[in-house]
């Protein structure tokens, strides 16, 4: 059976989709709380471009998850995916109109259920999202009790079959109606919408709300076992911090109780993965409120991981041609107005610094020095392309209530890259930049893509031709990749055409992590050039690209994706060498040194009892065992088992080192 992802409809699997639904490509319902579309006709206009700029963004998750028994058998990791074990198809909004009509319905059904416990609660806005639905209501806060018991009126009013009425008034007449019920926030809604006429939708003769549909026909085409209420949550109105905070009610609705199952047993999973859990539990990261929100702490352990990406990274970037940069990480705050930040990204940069009477800025990205670094010299066309290469970190303004662990944070490094070309490389440039991007993603498993093409806007600079150019250069090099695409039409950025690559995690979650983008907008601002073959200077055609996005974000995919069992040549620890006794600790201490000096991170655990060290070893999710007892002393050997015990039997020093070495080399399983 295939794996299939309708959640955006103008993206597409890299591999060929076949139709119908989705296996678990569904996330849960906070996902969500980034779109912000307005029930009724002031999203209708949202709703038209919304299935190709929805996004998801980190699962928030609070809870302690249920054990999960890990995955067994030699070779066995966390990243095998739910849909290898749990063969249950879930369909999407996009998939099924039915399930879309179902969940809009609900948030209505949600909103009458509330105002019929707590009258005095006032109305907002309740659209469909990816998994469900919530709405906004000014009220009193809400508690989990409270939820059981907007569920239990839920039920009712489904049970009543009331039917969903459709009804067409006027401006005036809309408005003499929300005044009639005392509705604030509708009547900015209404005031809003600009064109008439203004539709309602009823339920039964007890309760209406401003809507463009659509609905189901009967309250009772609802299935209320396929319902659940997942949470509650402060959302300020518009997302303006200057406004009144309101209680969001997300909840969850499926065609079916199978479905709703599946789809519980999807968020249990992803909480049994969740990076923030799994990082405190193993060591790897932490977020200190001492020194402040979304900065990142990373511990040996992560540390190394870390390290062992960006040294991969870099091998393979001074392989295709790339020199390396490192870049200051503030600049004189003029820079960045000569950029444009100032004028277009002023609100996620933080405050300037005065030094000296001038004024510097932290820097929320890094091509304004690439650019700089091209600058100090006169190119001259025989230099094309130049490709540079930089893990530069950058900082970027976030309010505390959007940050999410490694998801969302203030300080971060980017796996950025620029190429400067003439016209007649581009396509050759994008093709190899594909290329080193499938190269690097499957190096960490990742081989499912969405890939989307992104065309000119409206407002945009450069001209018609070059436009026309670079718009090619991106299709002719994706099919010769020979990888599936959509075409968003008027969705690339002001300054020039984009690729866009999301990959696919072990719970078939989207990740939007590579991106190439043309720019014919800095080169112009930096008034960049070289000389042609006619001694005439020219401007170059600059890329941006990147293949993980941050280390940061990546590096909590990655834990989510293999659930913090990582494989052997990514592991913090790859063998632990135990003693069954003290006896044997000197031995033990000879054989951690020779693993240590071949390149082997090992270490010695002891002090406890050999099955104790065991566990702990395994809780830690540490992929070898080295067993060590009086045998194996005196024969100069070890017992080896791995990770989700599955025993490799006793073998020399030597050859451990050999068969362990080989095995991270080639990215495999002992």
């Amino acid at each position: 059976m295939a794996v299939f992802s309708l959640s955006l409809s103008k993206h597409c699997f890299r591999t060929f989709p076949s139709p119908g639904h989705s296996l678990f490509a569904v996330s849960p319902s906070s996902f969500a709380v980034q779109t912000h579309f307005l029930d009724s006709h002031e999203n209708i206009n949202a709703r038209k471009s919304w299935r190709a700029k929805f996004s998801p963004v980190a699962t928030e998750v609070t809870d302690t998850p249920p054990a999960v028994p890990p995955p067994s058998g030699e070779g066995s990791t966390g990243a095998d995916t739910v849909a290898d074990r749990v063969r249950v198809e879930l369909p999407t909004n996009e998939s099924s109109e039915r399930l879309l009509r179902i969940r809009h319905t609900c948030a209505h059904v949600m909103a009458m259920a509330v105002q019929k416990l707590y009258p005095n609660a006032k109305v907002t806005i309740g659209p469909w999202i990816e998994n469900g639905f919530y709405y906004d209501f000014d009220m009193e806060p809400l508690t989990d009790k409270d939820l059981k018991n907007v569920k239990k009126e839920m039920d009712r009013i489904i049970g009543r079959n009331l039917p969903l009425i459709r009804e067409e008034v006027t401006k005036d007449e809309a408005h003499r109606r929300i005044m009639s019920i005392n509705e604030p926030y509708k009547i900015e809604i209404l005031e809003s919408i600009k064109e008439e006429p203004i539709t309602i939708y009823r339920i039964g003769d007890e309760w209406w709300d401003l809507c463009a549909g659509p609905h189901v026909d009967f309250t009772g085409n609802i299935n209320r076992k396929a319902v659940e209420l997942e949470s509650v949550a402060g959302a300020y109105w518009r997302g303006d911090t200057n406004k009144p905070m309101l209680q969001r009610i997300y909840g969850t609705a499926w065609e079916s109780e199978e479905q709703l199952k599946a789809y519980i047993h999807f968020k249990e999973e992803a909480k049994r993965r969740d990076h923030r859990r799994i990082g405190q539990d193993l060591d790897l990261f932490s977020i200190q409120d001492d020194a402040g929100g979304g900065l990142v702490f990373w511990h040996p352990k992560g540390a190394i991981i870390r390290h062992i990406i960006e040294d991969s990274w870099k091998k393979i970037h001074i392989q295709k041609g790339y020199d390396l940069l490192y870049t200051p990480h503030v600049a004189k705050a003029d820079l960045w107005n000569i950029s444009g930040h100032l004028d277009f990204y002023k609100e996620n940069m933080f405050d300037q610094m005065k030094i000296e009477e001038e004024l510097y800025q932290l820097r929320p990205m890094n091509c304004p020095y690439h650019v700089l670094v091209y600058k100090r010299k006169l190119h001259s066309y025989r230099d094309f392309p130049i490709r540079v290469a930089e893990l530069g970190t950058v900082y970027r303004y976030e309010l505390s209530g959007s940050l999410h662990g490694l998801f969302r944070v203030r300080g971060f490094t980017q796996d950025d890259a620029h190429i400067f070309c003439l016209e007649d490389q581009l396509k050759d440039e994008i093709r190899g930049v594909l290329d080193l991007t499938e190269e690097i993603l499957l190096q960490f498993g990742f081989d499912k893509y969405i890939v989307n093409l992104s065309t000119r806007p409206e407002k945009a600079v450069g001209d018609d031709d070059i436009w026309e150019k670079a718009t090619s250069a991106l299709k002719d090099a994706l099919n010769d990749k020979r990888w599936s695409y959509q075409v968003d039409e008027g969705g690339g950025a002001f300054y020039g055409p984009k690729i866009d690559l999301k990959i696919e995690d072990a719970l078939g979650r989207k990740w939007q992590c590579s991106t190439i983008q043309v720019d014919f907008n800095l080169p112009q601002r930096f008034d960049i050039t070289y000389v042609d073959s006619d001694q005439e200077k020219k401007r170059p055609i600059m890329i941006h690209r990147a293949v993980l996005g941050s280390l940061e974000r990546f590096f909590g995919i990655l834990i989510e994706h293999y659930a913090g069992d990582f494989p052997l040549w990514l592991s913090p620890i790859q063998a632990r060498v135990l003693p069954v006794t003290d006896l044997q600790l000197e031995y033990c201490n000879e054989v951690t040194k020779r693993l240590k000096d071949n390149g082997i991170r090992a270490e010695v655990s002891s002090g406890e009892r050999l099955p104790k060290l065991i566990r702990t070893s395994e809780k830690l999710k540490i992929p070898l065992m080295a067993v060590v007892g009086p045998k194996e002393v005196e024969t100069q050997t070890l017992t080896v088992r791995s990770r989700f015990g599955v025993e490799l039997g006793t073998m020399t020093i030597d050859d451990f080192i050999s068969r362990t070495t080989y095995a991270v080399e080639k990215k495999t399983n002992l």
